[in-house]
């Protein structure tokens, strides 16, 4: 049975809510508590009836908000995909409203953070979403000061999250504050998530960009700089291996990337660095030389001036989701 001394953590679900924006969490808490913490994690809905997520599972709930004790420690307010549907009703409305009323910390998973700001809770606060929803959040809540890139933003008491997964990353994040980042590593270990990943890490990968390109020969650059960072690529040597004028190559990746050659090759650097950091113990000038920067110098340059860390702090945030340990 649960105890006074537990943090009472309410997850609000709904119909048509994504599955992991609900279960991730809820897992993250459920797992902490095998290794020492003390969650009572309750997953509520607007009626208090079962709820059908988008993938077809049915998630049976615990009860309504109005049968959540007075006060609470957290909520956690998932997303569906159709935020308009979920903004629009009432019954969702009124039960976020009330359980954030309620909650000393509020978070949202993905399109959640359209239900905080549509009650509120996010004017004049920074926040996050998925990306493929951060512009609608921006236009239908000028309040709001969406941030594009982050896996999850903390503004005063409230947290907003990237999309699907990063939600496990958020709930990572609140049980260190809770309990210290070696019981969050331990429940990240159980669930087989390598590392809590820091909350400024970015949503997107250059690894995954190339699939998302439309012209066959940008493709087919973007992976061969992608397989290999560290090979010495040029612009013209790119251009040739792909059969077209650097020019022509030059115009296709700011046309679909926004980026020059040369700065989409130091960005899979960067990403090839920030790997081999993060899961290994090389000294930095050999993750330098296996990422393909030359030197250490240059290496620490890029990381400044694109994550405004040097390398080797960067490498002690990873073991914590914590921006400042």
């Amino acid at each position: 049975m649960p105890g006074s001394t537990d943090r009472v953590v309410a997850v609000i679900a709904f119909e048509g809510v994504q599955l992991l924006d609900v279960t991730g969490p809820a897992e993250v808490f459920g797992t902490a508590n095998r290794f020492g913490a003390r969650y009572d994690v309750r997953t509520v809905s607007p009626s208090g009836a079962d709820v059908r997520t988008s993938s077809g599972v049915r998630i049976g709930v615990d009860g309504a908000a109005g049968d959540l004790p007075p006060r609470l420690n957290t909520v956690v307010v998932a997303g569906r995909s159709d935020w308009r549907q979920a903004v629009t009703d009432d019954d969702i409305v009124d039960c976020v409203a009330e359980v954030v009323r309620r909650s000393d910390r509020v978070t949202s998973v993905c399109a959640g953070a359209f239900l905080l700001a549509h009650v509120g809770v996010l004017d004049g606060r920074r926040a996050a979403t998925h990306w493929r929803l951060a512009d609608a959040l921006a236009a239908a809540y000028p309040l709001v000061s969406v941030e594009t890139d982050p896996l999850f933003v903390t503004d005063g008491h409230v947290t907003t999250s990237a999309g699907i997964t990063a939600g496990i990353d958020l709930a990572l994040s609140l049980v260190e504050d809770d309990h210290g980042p070696d019981l969050a590593r331990e429940v990240a270990r159980e669930l087989v998530v390598f590392m809590a990943r820091p909350a400024g890490q970015s949503q997107f990968s250059v690894r995954l960009t190339p699939k998302e390109a439309r012209h066959p020969q940008l493709r087919r650059a973007m992976d061969t700089v992608v397989a290999d960072p560290a090979a010495p690529h040029s612009l013209d040597t790119l251009a040739r291996a792909v059969g077209v004028s650097p020019r022509h190559l030059s115009r296709l990746f700011r046309g679909e990337t926004g980026m020059s050659p040369g700065q989409y090759l130091e960005s899979a650097r960067l990403e090839a660095a920030r790997i081999l950091l993060e899961t290994g113990d090389e000294p930095v000038d050999a993750v330098a030389s296996r990422s393909g920067f030359g030197s250490a110098e240059t290496m620490r340059r890029a990381f400044h001036q694109t994550l405004g860390v040097a390398p080797t702090t960067y490498r002690a945030r990873f073991r914590s989701t914590k921006p400042d340990r």
